[in-house]
């Protein structure tokens, strides 16, 4: 599905201009300033017209501390996956001082498995011991316990 997000004004790579966002199946297809004459807008299923609106990129919180598992009465994955969503947070990358630790490959699987089905909205989990990344799902978290 593409969409496309016009008449917005998109804060990017230190540059701040007027423009139209296209998206394909979540991925950026194309960031065309309206001022170009050049480029032709490719169709698109659904259309966002964000006048007087910002767009900018999410931020990468790369130091969370969600304490799931052993310490989900301070916080847990689905709710501070939800406020970081809130303050637009897409990215982070959970710290495993937890109980037990995150230190083997089976409390990384576990932690991964989780985060991937109680992630809120666009977070997605990036775990401290590799560089791989898992994208949690784009509508609102399960129900998820320790």
């Amino acid at each position: 599905m593409r969409t496309r997000i016009q008449n917005a004004t998109i804060v990017n790579e230190g540059k701040r201009f007027v423009g139209t966002v296209t998206l394909e199946d979540d991925k950026i297809l194309s960031i065309v300033p309206s001022d170009d004459t050049i480029h032709t807008l490719p169709p698109t299923d659904r259309v966002i017209d964000a006048e007087g609106l910002y767009l900018i990129p999410g931020v990468i919180d790369d130091h969370v501390h969600f304490r799931e598992p052993g310490l989900t009465h301070k916080a847990d994955i689905a709710t501070e996956s939800r406020a970081a969503a809130a303050g637009g947070v897409t990215s982070y990358m959970d710290m495993p001082n937890v109980v037990p630790q995150t230190t083997t490959l089976e409390a990384l699987t576990r932690t991964r498995y989780v985060a991937s089905n109680c992630s809120w909205e666009a977070a997605r989990a990036i775990s401290s011991s590799t560089a791989k990344t898992r994208y949690a799902p784009y509508s609102a978290a399960p129900p998820c316990s320790s």
